[in-house]
């Protein structure tokens, strides 16, 4: 596109004024290709919009339109994406239920969601408790809002009635105790060493050995490099990578703490082969590769052939080709051993560690108050106890503050820099 000339007219002191020609004006078929893509984006005036009306509109091809589409539908989040859909057509159908009292959906009035979300804190279930937490209610108002920008109308939850409404809740909720957070019980090393070791004593057929690879490469890899659930579970083979100084390196394309840049979490190898992370993965990759290049009788073949041991370090020598890089890095396993070609899923991660609990001797009750966070949890309320500073432990949780983490300190690790451990009792 070929840029407009500019001529100068006047040169007085620092003043210069220029004229540029006016811009061709578009026609209406432009105009609308150019309303398609930024609809999504709140913006549906475009003549009002203080961005775009700063300058005349540019002419749009289709391709020009589909390009700056493809990159804004990832600005938000696949998970956010879905709560918002979900909560949007929560709120659709209370407004059709309450529509005889002038409640409608789009443009709400911001009287409307202050009802909404009164009525829905003021729920109790079978026990008396509220049946939705604070953070729920605010994720609603927010999926809201972003439908209204979406449609080109007002945020109705930046309101006061609703903030406020919000607010009041939220207090009510902490000076009555309710709804506190449920937080994952954090395994220690101790704890893991003991899954470990027992899930490996405890494989005795050759599906129990595919299994217990697995869920030992889960547990070392997720407590040392501090991951989340939903991190694990999204990982390629190919985003696991030995480095020779460092053990492994994990790259997390996309993460809960970093949405726009990459992210590499390095898992050092570790003293006892039995406990190196990086001999786990190992492990557990000859399996994953054997899968994928020759399925089923190839995993066979390959435990036929080899013989466990935790003796020594496998994380040195020569790693397998993957044939297929890009095939996720752990999935399920059934009962006869055959690994699966989809990828875990975060829950199951928190499955398996509750199923290791038990064998461990765990009653189901002590075993149900933990989940796939806690390893991630563990991880940071071990650090402390060892005596790691805020900045070494933020280094591999990858924390952008360290408010959550004196949250694990508080709960989990209270004696930990405490002056009450100086007291002369």
């Amino acid at each position: 596109m070929s840029v407009p000339a500019v001529k100068l007219l006047a040169v007085t002191g620092k003043e210069i004024e220029v004229y540029r020609p006016a811009a061709p004006a578009l026609a209406d078929a432009e105009i609308d290709r150019i309303r398609v893509v930024l609809a999504p984006l709140g913006i549906t005036d475009l003549d009002s919009d203080g961005e775009l009306a700063a300058a005349p509109l540019p002419s749009l091809s289709s391709e020009d339109v589909r390009l700056i589409g493809d990159a804004t539908a990832t600005a938000q989040a696949r998970n956010t994406i879905r709560s918002y859909a979900t909560d949007w057509r929560r709120f659709q159908r209370w407004c059709a239920d309450n529509a005889t009292q002038g409640h409608q959906a789009l443009p709400a009035h911001p009287l409307t969601v202050a009802l909404y979300i009164s009525e829905a804190a003021a729920l109790r279930d079978s026990k008396g408790r509220r049946r939705y937490a604070p953070p729920t209610l605010t994720r609603w108002v927010a999926a809201i809002g972003d439908r209204h920008r979406a449609a080109g109308f007002a945020h109705p939850g930046s309101a006061r009635v609703v903030t406020e409404v919000l607010t009041g809740i939220r207090r009510a909720c902490r000076e009555n105790g309710e709804r506190r957070p449920r937080r994952a019980e954090p395994v220690l090393v101790d704890d893991v060493r003991e899954l470990v070791t027992q899930a490996r004593l405890q494989a005795e057929s050759p599906a129990q050995r595919v299994a217990a690879h697995r869920d030992c490469a889960l547990l070392l890899m997720g407590f040392t490099g501090a991951f989340r659930a939903s991190e694990m579970a999204e990982r390629w083979l190919e985003d696991i990578t030995p480095h020779r100084l460092d053990g492994l390196h994990v790259r997390l394309r996309i993460s809960k703490g970093s949405q726009e840049d990459e992210v590499v979490v390095a898992l050092p190898r570790g003293t006892g082969p039995a406990t190196c992370p990086p001999c786990a993965w190992r492990r557990w990759l000859d399996l994953v590769a054997a899968h994928d290049a020759g399925g089923r009788v190839a995993v066979r073949q390959l435990l036929h052939r080899t013989v466990d041991d935790y003796t020594r370090h496998v994380c040195r020598g020569r790693w397998p080709e993957l044939p297929q890089p890009q095939n996720p890095a752990f999935r399920a396993v059934d009962r006869h051993g055959n690994i699966a070609s989809a990828a875990l899923t975060a829950e199951a991660v928190g499955d398996m560690l509750r199923r290791r609990l038990l064998t461990v001797g765990y009653d189901e009750q002590t075993a149900a108050a933990f989940a796939g966070h806690s390893l991630r949890s563990g991880f940071v309320t071990q650090s402390y106890r060892l005596g790691a500073s805020d900045y070494e432990i933020q280094r591999q949780t990858r924390h952008k503050s360290v408010a959550m983490l004196r949250v694990y300190a508080r709960e989990h690790a209270p004696l930990v820099g405490n002056a009450a451990t100086r007291l002369p009792w």
